[in-house]
């Protein structure tokens, strides 16, 4: 059975889908200043696990172009979508290989990868310090990984909530009566 972190981070993932069901692309691609648009933020969420799940723990980059295309720092973009749901389809699938394995003791690991796979990820600049290391050392155990991306998945939530009545779509309203319990 699966630790109640990774159950929680399902539980977010879960309801992230749900909440966004029905969108349509050019609801998804509209910015409402200073916001990022929602189809962003689905592709800002699969670059998060891609970094946390699948690079750290795993090694692999599936989809490189994201950092440049939804990454923390970068100018923002209007994805398409659909292009942003199937890629975080994709990286979620991976990165569930690596938390369908997690034990407690895990949890509290601070995961390394070497310094070539970093490079070659493009998930941020590489300093002359770094390459001089063989490894890089994650600043958060696996654990707080676990609770910062789950507490994430819940602020595009609050965000899509604000940009969809703004778009005139009705579906945020009626997600926001049900859980407020109306």
């Amino acid at each position: 059975m699966p630790h109640t972190l990774i159950n929680q981070l399902r539980f977010a993932r879960s309801e992230f889908v749900r909440c966004l069901e029905g969108i349509s692309d050019e609801d998804a691609r509209h910015r409402f200043m200073p916001m990022n648009c929602i189809s962003w933020m689905v592709g800002h969420m699969a670059a998060q696990e891609q970094f946390y799940f699948v690079f750290f723990p795993q090694g692999k980059v599936p989809h490189p172009q994201l950092n440049e295309l939804v990454g923390f720092g970068h100018p923002a973009t209007t994805p398409p979508l659909d292009e942003m749901w199937q890629v975080w389809h994709d990286i979620t699938a991976i990165a569930d290989t690596f938390l369908d394995t997690v034990t407690p003791d895990q949890l509290i690991v601070y995961p390394e990868q070497s310094i070539s796979a970093f490079e070659e990820s493009a998930f941020g600049t590489v300093t002359k310090k770094m390459l001089e290391q063989k490894t890089i050392r994650s600043s958060e155990n696996h654990g707080t990984k676990m609770q910062r991306t789950t507490y994430h998945y819940f602020f595009p939530h609050r965000r899509s909530s604000c940009c969809s009545p703004v778009a005139g779509t009705p579906r945020f309203a009626l997600f926001r009566r049900r859980h407020a319990g109306l």
